[in-house]
């Protein structure tokens, strides 16, 4: 079943009931996104877009975001959403590699990415957008098969190569429902409210509140800014968040600071990266029980624990501090262990690679078959994350045994900025780590060694040219060789150890 029938179906049973918003101005009622959706189905289809084609969407938070995703699922395509922060020599990547013909994209992100990518770009806003929603509709949408590809997914791996996770529509059927059993049950009243970005967590949350037939709020800031959201939450009520744990701990302080309570928020799930206990006691003890966590990957989307609102809020239970600090207990829907090198199951405590199987995971990574062997098991999926799972099932978080950062709650692949910096032909080796900060959780950090001194403009200028803002050195530390083991391997934990913890 192609998921997007859930917005036929809203439609269908109450049409006039508000769906789209731009800050408090209602854009569209379900009707009319419904009928949207369908137009734009009917124009891609038109231009020879297949069932299966795969349609980009390089767009900030926007209404129009929602009208392509569903326009494209209309229509039989697959989506593949790229984050608006990327540069757009690493979105045309994308475009390469996931072999779309077309991409969606806001004005301010256009005119970059057409200069320089094969595919089409149509501005969102264009005269060629408009008439796009002008063409002859679609009777209904295409049918898809629950495995049927319908998000593709790019993250990154150790090699800092981009993947594309293959993400179906029986996953993000199955991801909709566990949201109800493990985090919230959405209602009609309630609203989705994207500040954090559409290409990832908060955008993989639009669904179930579609065929609640919920509303969806889109700040007129087109992300996240503290006074911005309580005023929205305030207004619309009932409002539901997907949050990194940078987001909240910036909510809360934004919220004491200013004595407002939080009016309106309903449900906060965050995620994303390491939450401090300090800062999730801080948040409930000012918003209240309005906090769930869930852990995931691209590869098991929003899917594999949860740690309820009940665990989040509870201070009774004798052991409550250790679950607050973990990341919950398995998802409804799939089944998750702690094992061992050869894949054996450790007993309650040990530490170990956390495994998850379930109808969440993916089925492999896009025409990346070596990849995909190495990740997927006898149908389980090495996360690549260490953890711990004690008796009741609580899974806790020990260490990445992948050097990802983790900076305000976007992952940051060392290996693509070590790459960009090695371009230059005065850098002889480099290694790039995270280091901790009090408000990101990590900052990126490069230890440079050169041939001759070190220039810290040039290195950040080049960066800027060739990766995305946010994936660029905050430090440049100068040595004269790297610490490396017996067999030339860099000792990132060493470069790591010379940082003293968070304040």
């Amino acid at each position: 079943m192609n998921i997007s029938t859930w917005l036929a179906r809203t439609a269908q049973i109450d049409p006039d009931r508000p769906a789209l918003f731009l800050g408090r101005d209602p854009v569209a009622d379900y009707g009319q996104f419904h009928a949207a959706a369908l137009r734009l189905a009917g124009a891609l289809v038109a231009r020879g877009i297949r069932p299966g084609d795969r349609i980009a969407l390089f767009m900030k938070n926007v209404p129009d975001y929602l009208i392509a995703q569903y326009g494209a699922w209309y229509a039989g395509a697959a989506i593949v959403p790229i984050n608006a922060k990327l540069h757009p020599r690493e979105a045309d990547f994308i475009l390469a590699n996931s072999g779309a013909s077309l991409a969606f994209a806001t004005p301010d992100l256009a005119p970059d990415l057409a200069e320089i990518a094969a595919a089409e770009v149509i501005e969102t806003s264009s005269a060629a957008w408009q008439a796009l929603l002008g063409a002859a509709p679609l009777g209904a949408p295409v049918h898809r098969a629950a495995d049927d590809l319908a998000w593709l997914f790019y993250t990154s791996g150790t090699t800092g190569r981009p993947k594309g996770v293959i993400i179906t529509h029986r996953m993000l059927m199955t991801m909709s429902l566990c949201y109800q059993c493990d985090c919230d049950l959405v209602r009609a009243e309630d609203a989705a409210l994207y500040a954090a970005p559409l290409s990832h967590g908060a955008g993989i949350y639009n669904m179930m509140h579609v065929r609640a037939g919920a509303r969806h709020v889109f700040p007129p800031s087109g992300g996240f800014d503290a006074e911005e959201t309580l005023g929205l939450a305030a207004h619309f009520g009932g409002v539901h968040m997907f949050m990194a744990p940078t987001m909240v701990q910036r909510l809360t302080r934004y919220a004491k600071a200013a004595g407002n309570p939080g009016a309106g928020l309903r449900m906060v799930v965050y995620a994303g990266g390491p939450m401090y206990s300090a800062d999730i006691i801080e948040a409930v003890d000012h918003f209240g029980p309005v906090f769930a966590q869930i852990y995931g990957q691209g590869e098991c989307p929003m899917g594999i624990t949860a740690l309820s609102r009940h665990d989040v809020t509870d201070r009774s239970h004798p052991r409550w501090r250790e679950r607050l600090g973990s990341v919950g207990r398995a998802q409804s829907a799939v089944e998750v262990r702690i094992a061992d090198e050869d894949g054996a199951t450790l007993p309650a405590d040990a530490v170990g690679e956390i495994l998850v199987r379930g109808d969440i995971v993916m089925s492999g990574y896009w025409q990346n078959a070596e990849a995909t062997a190495k990740t997927l098991k006898d149908g389980w999926l090495w996360t690549g994350d260490m953890g711990a799972m004690d008796v009741d099932g609580y899974v806790t978080m020990k260490d990445r045994s992948k050097d990802l950062i983790i900076s305000g709650g976007t992952n940051i692949y060392p290996r693509e900025v070590e790459e960009a910096l090695l371009e230059l032909p005065y850098v002889s080796e480099v290694a790039v780590v995270g280091r901790p900060h009090p408000e990101w959780g990590e900052e990126v950090v490069a230890f440079v060694v050169c041939y001759g001194p070190m220039n810290e403009a040039a290195l950040d200028a080049h960066c800027l040219d060739r990766i995305a803002r946010f994936k660029r050195p905050k430090a440049y530390v100068s040595l004269p060789a790297l610490p490396k083991n017996n067999y030339g391997k860099v000792l990132k934990t060493e470069l790591r150890g010379s940082f003293g913890s968070a304040d």
